[in-house]
């Protein structure tokens, strides 16, 4: 009886670290706010002065999309979220994922296991918090997005960790954002 309660609670105790395991994969802490966004490709179609994003953007979408910073798990709108459209860049307008590729990870953020338009996306090497990670970005603006793992369904095999902040959806049929310039 002993060993079935002590077998019990071992089995619990790792599934709540395999748990925090996992949230932590996607999670940034809120880097600090430098004068200049950092870690942004230099040769992007939009270059604007961190001034003329925070114009543009919502404080939390500033910090998402020009300091990498990351949501907390399972607080973004898009998480839980399985309408028909398409997803856009909530920095620039670029097209980055559709609904038909959106499904629940449950890791906390919205998932897809493919990009709209593989052009509209770029992803670069991040070994920031002790982690080696592919980080995903706009290739339009350079905006943060999230990142890209290798545990997603067919047929990519690929999840798209992308942050809420980062995407404006428009319902199908529904005219695409303009885009910035």
């Amino acid at each position: 009886m002993k060993t079935l309660l002590l077998q019990g609670i071992f089995l619990q105790i790792l599934c709540t670290v395999c748990t925090g395991i996992s949230m932590t994969a996607c999670a940034q802490t809120t880097p600090s706010k430098p004068t200049q966004s950092k870690n942004i490709p230099v040769k992007t179609e939009i270059q604007k002065t961190d001034e003329e994003w925070r114009k543009l953007l919502t404080p939390v979408q500033f910090d998402v999309l020009r300091n990498q910073a990351t949501e907390r798990p399972f607080s973004g709108k898009y998480d839980d979220f399985f309408n028909e459209g398409t997803y856009y860049c909530a920095a620039c307008g670029a097209l980055l994922f559709t609904s038909s590729t959106k499904y629940n990870s449950g890791c906390g953020w919205p998932a897809f296991y493919d990009a709209a338009t593989a052009t509209n996306i770029v992803e670069r090497t991040d070994k920031s918090h002790g982690m080696t990670r592919t980080e995903v970005l706009c290739a339009r603006c350079g905006g943060h997005l999230g990142h890209v793992f290798e545990d997603g369904p067919a047929p990519t095999g690929l999840r798209y960790c992308i942050n809420s902040e980062a995407l404006i959806f428009k319902p199908k049929g529904e005219k695409a954002p303009e885009l910035v310039k």
